[in-house]
C-alpha cells in the first residue's frame, strides 16, 4: 500500500522503518530529442518527453517500493517526487517515502 498522506484509513503504523527512496538518472536520446523538436513546432503536449518522464517516474517509484520491502516493510507514506537537472540533458528522478508496518484497526 502507498499514500502521499501519513496514514492509511483503517490502518495503524505499527512500525516506522525510515527513509526509503528510488533514484533514477536519464538523459535524453538525440533521437529522441529531434523527434521532440519536431512536435514542439505543432505545439501542445510533447509526447516523447511525457512517456520518457512517465517511465522514469514508474522506475523510480518500483525501485523505491523494492526497497521498502527489503526493509521489511507492507506500506509506503509520505510518498514524494523530486527532480534536478545534473547537467544539461541529464535528469535525476527521486522518488522517497517512510517505509512502515502497518496493520488493520479493529
Amino acid at each position: 500500500m502507498t499514500t502521499t498522506g501519513f496514514d492509511l484509513p483503517g490502518y495503524r503504523v505499527d512500525r516506522n522503518l525510515g527513509v526509503v527512496r528510488g533514484v533514477v538518472v536519464r538523459s535524453r536520446s538525440v533521437l529522441g530529442t529531434i523527434g521532440a523538436g519536431f512536435q514542439t513546432i505543432l505545439g501542445g503536449n510533447i509526447s516523447l518527453f511525457t512517456e520518457l518522464a512517465e517511465r522514469t517516474r514508474q522506475q523510480a517509484f518500483d525501485t523505491m517500493l523494492h526497497q521498502a520491502h527489503l526493509a521489511g516493510a507492507n506500506a509506503v507514506i509520505g510518498i514524494r517526487y523530486d527532480a534536478n537537472e545534473i547537467m544539461s540533458g541529464v535528469t535525476e528522478v527521486l522518488c522517497y517515502g517512510t517505509a512502515v508496518r502497518v496493520s488493520r484497526t479493529a
